[in-house]
Order: structure tokens, then C-alpha cells, then sequence
């Protein structure tokens, strides 16, 4: 494997040659240390295609089965690694089919490029054979895109590209690349970006307003604090834990932020929001000072806004600006990346333990554990439930595995009942809920941390959005393993329709194919279990398998996600049954 050094200097030999533009592509990737790419090739992306064949040595091209897979994947390796996941995709269909993708990373704050062919700049206009127009279509979908018609743009816009995606608060770039700027040949050279005028990716923290915050918090009797994946993604984790450790704040997550502190610590109480835990839930319209950390306050966290936090003094520590009193006004606003924010608070703050408050948050959780969470993880019933499933991946291992989750409500069940010891191991759609989510998001991540356990755990409806990737997983050999919480529904519509559409069930019993065949098609080890006595051994050899695994649990049709805070209606309003 070559060292930065030796690229950096084949790349300097290289400017003093003409190259095409689509080898300029390809070096620019190089230059941005870019091993790994998903896509899809088709004519307009061709030439770029060619030099992946040239450079295969050098640069790893996985060929998902559906672009959408491809951003999926990407979103995935970049959750996992840190580092920016790249998707290439041909003109029309092919572009237009990232959109989802490009959508769900722009909410979830996720550093992706994607690179679109497009077709020759005379014919632009023109309506020709897979002509799109991709800049108009993604423009409220990525933090950035770009067309370039000409070979010695390439350089620059992709330096900038990367430099956007991975700045301040992190998103999608999207550059599409006309046919004949692939072809062009220029003489090349390559500087990364380190800055665009009048963009301010990070702003600089302002001492007043941390001293206004660490005053608020030191005087505060009951303080409360949400994080979410803002203390990832500014790489905050050990900082957040020195100040809940230090002035003995409760803490609780955004499921974008789960993970950043062990599910062990004796500070963190739970996730928030329409499927959180009791405890935060009902405390947050009890608390005196919320502290609000790299979380964009969501309708799902929040509930009915004008009944949340009323009695609280709310301080917002968030990158982006434009976040600030969007949804919640914040009595103190602290902008900059959350550990340098953090790190900068915990001189200011004084020693504390609140007892009494903990005792609250205590209190609630054991009426949460009565109620609900026995029933969940240690069932009476005879089928199997979702709860307990995620219960035994904990055990198997260890509570360091990776879990990569669609949408719906194996996705609440898993984000309420894993355990984790080890940052950046919640990978889900958050914002978006994008369906089809998780078995490509799972093979990126995978290769982005191939020294992990990765359990992709999906429901029998996203599974079959996009099922085709299993063929990625067969053709490389991928060992993600694979649980399908299969119920026959689409369960959490069906659930709102139990509870608030008189059991008019529309549309969301699912009549599934045999999907052990289906992957046993595709030569992956499967197995099936709907017994309770078969799960923990099956699960064990699942997770001791260094080969892909897929696994379908047959669980309980009619099973509701519990507590629910129903739509519309405040944190307070927490339902237990």
C-alpha cells in the first residue's frame, strides 16, 4: 500500500503531464487518500469507469446493485470510519436514483461526495438520451453541488467538494461531470482546499457566552442534558463525559447521538423522543436548565414545542447557526465544534452530584422497567419478541458490536434496548427514516471498520427495498451479518393504526417470500428461528461466524413499541401502554 508521501509525489510528477479528465478524477480522489468507492457505471460516467479499471491497484470500485445502495453504503463507511464516503452514479436514472440518499445524509449531517456523469456540454438543454437536470434536482438536498463542463475545472471543484463535505457541520456534496470534461486532457496539478470565501464552517467560540452557560448550570438545581450527534461528529465524547462527570448532570440522547457515552454510565438515562425512555421524557418539562448539545431539537425529540421545556432555561451548544432558536429559543447560544465548546466549559463549572434529581430519573425508570421493558426483553409470551432478540446480540457481543438499523420498529427497539461500549456504533436513518436503510448502510460500514462486528438488524419490509444488495455482500464476501426481524407488517404503521385508526389495517400486512431461500441464492449461511429456545445458540454462532450471516426471527405480529409519546402531543404525555 503506498504512503500519502508517495502518492503526493506521484502527483506532483503528474502536473507536469497532460492527462483526461477522467483520470484527473481519480488522482484528485487519491489525493483526498480515497480508497474505497460505491457505484454504478452507465455511458455518460464511462470514461471514469475506465481509469477504475486502470487504477483497480490503487483504488477499490464496489459495484452496489442499485445507486441508491451505493449512498447508502457510502453514508455507511463514513459513520463508521469518519472519513467522507464517495458514490458514483451515470447521468439521468443513475443520478436522480441518489437523491434519497443525498437527502437522508443532508439531514443526518453525513460527509458524502457524490460524482454524476452528465451528458457532452453542447447537448446540455437539449433533452438528450439520460439527460437530467441533476444540479435543479438536488440542490435542496446537498450542503453543496457543482457542474463542471470543462476537464480543468475538475481540480479545484472537487478540493472544494471534499473540503465542504467534511467541514463545520458535515454534509453531501454532489458534482456532475459533463462526458466531454472526462475526456479533455490538461495539464494537471492538485491543492486541497482549506478554506471558501464566505464560508464559515466553524464558528469561534465566544467566552461570554460559555461563562453565561457555565453560570446558568452552577446555579441550576435540576439540569438536564440532551446530546445528539453533534458530540460524535466534533469528536467530543470524552469531553461531554468529563462535564456530566464533573457537575453530575443526567444526560440523555437523540438516537443520532447514542453511543457517544457508554450505555453503562451511570449518567446516562436514556434516549429521548417519541420511543425514549420514561424517565427523560417526562423530566424534561421538569428540569430548570436543559443544556441542548450538538441536537437540532426534532419534532420526534420534542413533541407538541409549545409544551416542551417551558419552565427551563435552555442553552444551545451547536456548529451551525442557523439551528439556533429554530425550534427552541435558547436563553444562551454557544457556537463552535462541541469539544472545543466543552472543553472550554469545564474549567467553569463547579463540582456537583444533584442526588435528589437522580433519584427522579431512578424513580421513573423502574416504573418504565415494570411496565414495559421486563415485558420486552424477558417475555411471558410464547412468541419471540423483538426486544429480546436485541437482548441476546448484546450478550453474543459483548455490547461492541456496530448495529445498523432500518426504520420502523425493530429500529426503536433496537435503539432502546442495545448496549454499547464504543462510539460511533449506532448507524441509523434518523431524520429521513429512509426504509431500505440498512443492508447497504451495514456493507459500508463493514469496510469502514472492518475490525468490528457489524449486525445489520431490519425489519421484512425496508429488507425488501433493497434486497438486491445482498449480491455486494456474496461478491465480496462481506461479512456483515444480517437479522430480519420478521413480523408479516409493515409494524409501525400498523401500530399507529391499532392505536389511532380503529385497527383499520391498510396496506401494511406483508405476504413474504421465503427469505432464507433467498439469501441461501445468494450463498450466504442462513438460518431461520421462532422458537425461543433455538435463538441464543443461533445467535452465538452468528456472531462468531467470520463470514456473512443472515438470520430471520420470526417474532410477534401484533407487538407495539412502548413508551409512545403520540403525535402532536408533549414529552409529559408519555404512554406506557
Amino acid at each position: 500500500m503506498e504512503t500519502v508521501k508517495e502518492k503526493q509525489t506521484k502527483i506532483k510528477t503528474i502536473a507536469t503531464m497532460k492527462i483526461s479528465g477522467a483520470e484527473a478524477i481519480i488522482h484528485c480522489l487519491l489525493a483526498e487518500d480515497v480508497d474505497l468507492v460505491y457505484g454504478y457505471p452507465g455511458g455518460a460516467i464511462m470514461p471514469l469507469y475506465d481509469e477504475f479499471y486502470k487504477f483497480q491497484d490503487k483504488l477499490t470500485h464496489i459495484l452496489t446493485r442499485h445507486e441508491q445502495g451505493a449512498t447508502h453504503a457510502a453514508q455507511g463507511y463514513a459513520r463508521v470510519s469518519g472519513r467522507v464516503g464517495v458514490a458514483i452514479a451515470t447521468s439521468g436514472p443513475g443520478a436522480t436514483n441518489l437523491v434519497t440518499g443525498l437527502a437522508d445524509a443532508q439531514i443526518d449531517s453525513t460527509a458524502m461526495v457524490c460524482i454524476t456523469g452528465q451528458v457532452p456540454r453542447h447537448l446540455l438543454g437539449s433533452d438528450a438520451f439520460q439527460e437530467t437536470d441533476i444540479i435543479g434536482i438536488s440542490t435542496p438536498v446537498t450542503k453543496w453541488n457543482y457542474q463542471i463542463t470543462k476537464a480543468s475545472e475538475i481540480p479545484e471543484i472537487l478540493a472544494k467538494a471534499f473540503f465542504i463535505a467534511r467541514s463545520g457541520r458535515p454534509g453531501p456534496v454532489l458534482i456532475d461531470i459533463t462526458k466531454n470534461a472526462q475526456f479533455e486532457e490538461f495539464n494537471f496539478s492538485y491543492k486541497k482546499c482549506k478554506g471558501v470565501r464566505s464560508y464559515i464552517p466553524t464558528p469561534k467560540p465566544n467566552m461570554g457566552s460559555i461563562e453565561a452557560a457555565a453560570e446558568l448550570i452552577n446555579k441550576a438545581k435540576k439540569p438536564f442534558i440532551v446530546w445528539g450527534q453533534g458530540v460524535i461528529l466534533g469528536q467530543a465524547e470524552q469531553a461531554l463525559k468529563a462535564v456530566i462527570e464533573k457537575a453530575g448532570i443526567p444526560a440523555a440522547w437523540t438516537i443520532m447521538g447514542e453511543s457517544a457515552i457508554p450505555t453503562s454510565h451511570p449518567l446516562n438515562v436514556g434516549m429521548v423522543g417519541m420511543h425514549g425512555n420514561y424517565g427523560p421524557n417526562m423530566l424534561t418539562n421538569e428540569c430548570d436548565v436543559l443544556i441542548a448539545i450538538g441536537m437540532r431539537f426534532d419534532d420526534r425529540v420534542t413533541g407538541n414545542l409549545e409544551k416542551y421545556a417551558k419552565q427551563a432555561k435552555v442553552i444551545h451548544f451547536e456548529i451551525d447557526p442557523a439551528e439556533i432558536n429554530k425550534n427552541v429559543n435558547a436563553e444562551v447560544a454557544v457556537l463552535g465544534n462541541s469539544k472545543e465548546t466543552l472543553e472550554l466549559l469545564l474549567p467553569a463549572l463547579i463540582e456537583n452530584k444533584h442526588e435528589d434529581w437522580h433519584n427522579e430519573f431512578k424513580r421513573l425508570y423502574e416504573i418504565e422497567l415494570d411496565a414495559v421493558i421486563k415485558n420486552d426483553i424477558h417475555p411471558t409470551k410464547d412468541k419471540l419478541t423483538m426486544g429480546e432478540v436485541i437482548e441476546e446480540i448484546n450478550l453474543a457481543s459483548k455490547n461492541e458490536a456496530v448495529i445498523v438499523t432500518d426504520v420502523g420498529q425493530h429500529q426503536m427497539i433496537a435503539c432502546r434496548y442495545a448496549k454499547f461500549n464504543t462510539t460511533k456504533s449506532n448507524i441509523t436513518s434518523g431524520g429521513l427514516g429512509t426504509m431500505g436503510f440498512a443492508l447497504p448502510a451495514a456493507i459500508g460500514a463493514k469496510q469502514g471498520a472492518m475490525d468490528r462486528e457489524v449486525v445489520a438488524i431490519i425489519g421484512d419490509g425496508g429488507f425488501q427495498m433493497t434486497i438486491q444488495e445482498l449480491g455486494v455482500i456474496f461478491q465480496h464476501q462481506i461479512p456483515v451479518k444480517i437479522v430480519i426481524l420478521n413480523n408479516d407488517h409493515l409494524g409501525m404503521v400498523r401500530q399507529w393504526q391499532e392505536l389511532f385508526f380503529d385497527k383499520r389495517y391498510a396496506s401494511t400486512v406483508m405476504v413474504n417470500p421465503d427469505f432464507v431461500k433467498i439469501a441461501e441464492g445468494y450463498h450466504i449461511e442462513s438460518k431461520r428461528v421462532s422458537e425461543r429456545k433455538d435463538l441464543k445458540a443461533t445467535i452465538q454462532e452468528m456472531i462468531a461466524s467470520d463470514k456473512p450471516y443472515f438470520l430471520e426471527v420470526k417474532v410477534e405480529q401484533e407487538d407495539n413499541v412502548f413508551p409512545m409519546i403520540p403525535s402532536g402531543a408533549s414529552v409529559s404525555d408519555v404512554r406506557l401502554k
